[in-house]
């Protein structure tokens, strides 16, 4: 995993070492005497009184002495305190502190030092603080000085094997970089800003790119990387008529029932059952060993903590010293690179303000902190499966967009978690082969609303004739940069759609609009059920609740006449999923906004609609949809398929609206407020990697859907000795197994659900 470094880069390290000991030694010398002047309990000088040369060589002599007992008696103290409960372990950290604060005193030659059990507590605590802190923050640039602090939260020593002698089977890492499409990762490399990434390409890993479902998001992905089923999650949220919920893949409670389903869907736990940990996931993939894995949170009750995540991590003062500080220091640089996006007036652009700098700063600092520490112990410990999730690069890239000095930074210090992790494996009891993959792309892209003016929302109730903002009505803007046909083409067009939307009928050379038609309008609106609109990047969804089954087309147009033409006929819009009673379910789309259409009998109806400046609506049966012609044509290969597919799900929705995606450009509109986006079809957003190292059976040339890799891993985890991996002795959970299905009793209900 690269070069070992040599004799001149061994002194330094030495060196610098040897710096921080005593910067570190000095600054509690000095807190220590600062304590002893404020505090009347403690003392540093014998009764008779000292000078004060005797009253600093003594806090030298103590600081020194309680430095040494923490490096060498802390480790055993924490590894024998993480049996008990959280709360007791709390308060036992600052008595046994304290009652090493009182040895060390003990130690200092001629009784120079004295302190009560109580102060002894409060002068320990503080003195921990600073000295780590201190260390930390010497160290923040240190790599090699993190790891070695790391090691403290696990066993130091070599767990014995599970047969005396015996060689142990290598042990698999899935590292999953959340968001980061198969050219970013290249790109990257190619740039220099991944050496570690370019290192393993180097040293024999394969680098291939694999192809999502529709539903290109972290929750259709990983739950068919994990469990091997992501069958009916048809996006990122969806509402459910049968139930009456509304899913969130994000949801605590939402994404336990996601993964029950998958359980029982497959019969198996899934791909970590055998030794594995499951570190910042949606889903546990099965492990018995957990740390942020959101299924987990809906779980009520005592198993619902995981010792190996906020709190092995924070128990290490040090640990909350460089992680606090780090994410203060990303809070502010996201406060910057927000304020210089808009100096410049770059474009697009969405809003960063509010609380985006802290949950930009969790994501790309606590939540890899936490989870990289986790599989740095999870290796030393010699667990036989690890997948981990770090989604730093998603929530930057939505934000500030796939591409650009904001996410060239966040892969910059991904590539340095993933040297450190390399770098762990290679002190760890058994070898590690490492999996680099991700679960999906993202496709950069004005808003839709930034573009058109009106949510997609606002657009669905205007062409259910309901009411909509003032605003809405006074909408005129197109976006010249990405339509094809022009500026004035597309503002024209836009202006059209909205008319037709609001329900005002073609008007006559007169200026007047039919009575008739208003009436009808009026009649439909009145009748027809209020939608339920949602957004998963560039994927729309519209629902009835008032209508228990999946609406038709045809029930749709009686219902609410303009709704599909409205919708179908947008130039934002790429192309919509209904059912049909005429031809089973169907595809439509907008003339003009793709390449060509098959020809002849009932596979293509063109309507003329004359509110929309002539343009025709293209209704395809998708048992006749191809990937290279009609509505679908320029949206990649696979495309038809994916579509398919979706559209037997038991929740699909009664609408499916894909955004127009634009070839040249690779752009597409999402429907949230994300310049960069994923959920749908078009562009980088369908097609993340898999990065794998020699000596592994490669994977098909053509893979599809999370499903079949999940299978690419099953294979590979079976490969080892030709069967399931052998676990070390150490490995086991002190625990027990969590259940493959992490919910057992009553599940708090996700909000709004």
């Amino acid at each position: 995993m690269g070069e070992r470094r040599g004799g001149p880069d061994r002194w330094r390290s030495a060196g610098g070492a040897l710096l921080r000991v005593v910067t570190v030694w000095a600054v509690s010398t000095l807190t220590m005497l600062v304590l002893a002047g404020v505090l009347p309990d403690f003392r540093l000088q014998s009764a008779s009184g000292d000078s004060v040369t005797q009253v600093a060589l003594t806090a030298v002599w103590a600081a020194g002495a309680f430095g040494v007992l923490s490096a060498l008696v802390w480790p055993l103290i924490v590894r024998a305190l993480l049996l008990v409960p959280a709360l007791l372990l709390g308060l036992l950290v600052f008595f046994l502190n304290g009652s090493l604060l009182l040895l060390a005193l003990r130690l200092i030659p001629e009784g120079g030092g004295a302190a009560t059990p109580e102060t002894a507590v409060v002068v320990a605590a503080v003195m921990s603080a600073v000295a780590s802190a201190t260390s930390t923050a010497l160290a923040v640039r240190d790599d090699e000085a993190y790891r070695r602090r790391l090691y403290r939260l696990t066993d130091r020593k070599r767990p014995r094997l599970a047969r005396a002698g015996a060689e142990p089977a290598p042990g698999t890492v899935f590292l999953q970089l959340d968001g980061v499409g198969h050219r970013v990762l290249g790109d990257a490399v190619a740039a220099g800003r991944m050496p570690t990434v370019a290192d393993w390409l180097a040293d024999g890993h394969t680098l291939t790119a694999w192809r999502t479902d529709w539903s290109s998001q972290t929750g259709a992905s990983q739950l068919g990387i994990l469990h091997g089923s992501n069958e009916d999650v048809p996006a990122f949220r969806w509402y459910e008529k049968d139930t009456g919920r509304l899913m969130v893949s994000n949801r605590p409670a939402s994404a336990a029932e996601l993964q029950r389903r998958a359980v029982e869907r497959t019969g198996d736990g899934g791909l970590l059952t055998f030794d594995g940990a499951s570190r910042g996931n949606l889903f546990s993939g099965g492990a018995d060993q957990l740390a942020l894995v959101l299924s987990m949170a809906a779980r009520r009750g005592r198993r619902n903590r995981s010792r190996a995540g906020y709190f092995a991590y924070f128990s290490d003062a040090a640990n909350a010293v460089r992680t606090a500080g780090s994410f203060v220091a990303e809070a502010v640089r996201e406060v910057g690179q927000a304020l210089r996006a808009r100096l410049r007036r770059e474009s697009p652009r969405v809003s960063r303000g509010g609380l985006y700098p802290f949950v930009r700063a969790f994501a790309t600092v606590v939540e890899r902190d936490v989870v990289v520490a986790a599989v740095m112990g999870d290796m030393l410990a010699g667990r036989s499966v690890v997948y981990a999730d770090l989604v730093a690069y998603d929530e930057v890239a939505h934000h500030s967009g796939p591409r650009g000095r904001d996410t060239d930074q966040v892969l910059g210090r991904l590539d340095r978690a993933l040297a450190l992790i390399a770098k762990v494996a290679e002190h760890a009891p058994r070898p590690y082969r490492i999996v680099l993959l991700s679960d999906h792309g993202q496709s950069p892209g004005e808003t839709f609303a930034s573009a058109y003016g009106l949510t997609l929302g606002e657009l669905v109730r205007a062409g259910c004739g309901l009411p909509v903002p003032r605003r809405v009505r006074r909408t005129r803007r197109g976006h010249p940069r990405t339509e094809s046909g022009g500026g004035s083409e597309a503002r024209d067009a836009a202006r059209d759609a909205l008319r037709s939307a609001l329900h005002r009928p073609p008007v006559d050379e007169a200026g007047e609009a039919g009575a008739e038609g208003q009436e009808a309008a009026a009649v439909a609106a009145a009748r027809a059920p209020e939608p339920v609109v949602l957004a998963s990047g560039n994927l729309g969804l519209v629902s009835f609740p008032g209508v228990p089954h999946r609406m038709n087309r045809e029930e749709i147009d009686r219902l609410h006449p303009g709704l599909l033409r409205t919708l179908a006929l947008h130039p934002g819009i790429g192309f919509l999923l209904v059912a049909s009673e005429a031809h089973g379910s169907v595809v439509l789309a907008r003339d003009g906004a793709h390449d060509s259409t098959p020809e002849g009998g009932p596979e293509s109806a063109h309507e003329n609609d004359s509110a929309h400046g002539g343009a025709d609506l293209v209704e395809v049966p998708l048992a006749r949809l191809a990937d290279d012609e009609g509505p679908l044509a320029g949206f990649g290969p696979g495309a038809a398929d994916a579509v398919r597919r979706t559209d037997g799900f038991p929740h699909v929705a009664d609408i499916m609206i894909n955004s127009r995606y634009d070839p040249e450009a690779g752009t597409v509109h999402a429907f949230e407020e994300q310049i960069g986006s994923h959920g749908g079809l078009g562009g980088e957003q369908g097609r993340p990697f898999l990065l794998w190292p020699r000596g592994l059976t490669p994977p098909p040339a053509d893979l599809v859907g999370a499903e079949q890799v999940h299978q690419v891993l099953r294979g590979w985890l079976r490969e080892s000795q030709g069967g399931p991996q052998v676990p070390l002795e150490i490995s086991p959970s002190s625990e027990g197994p969590e259940a493959f299905l992490p919910v057992e009793g009553p599940v708090t209900r996700d909000k709004n659900s």
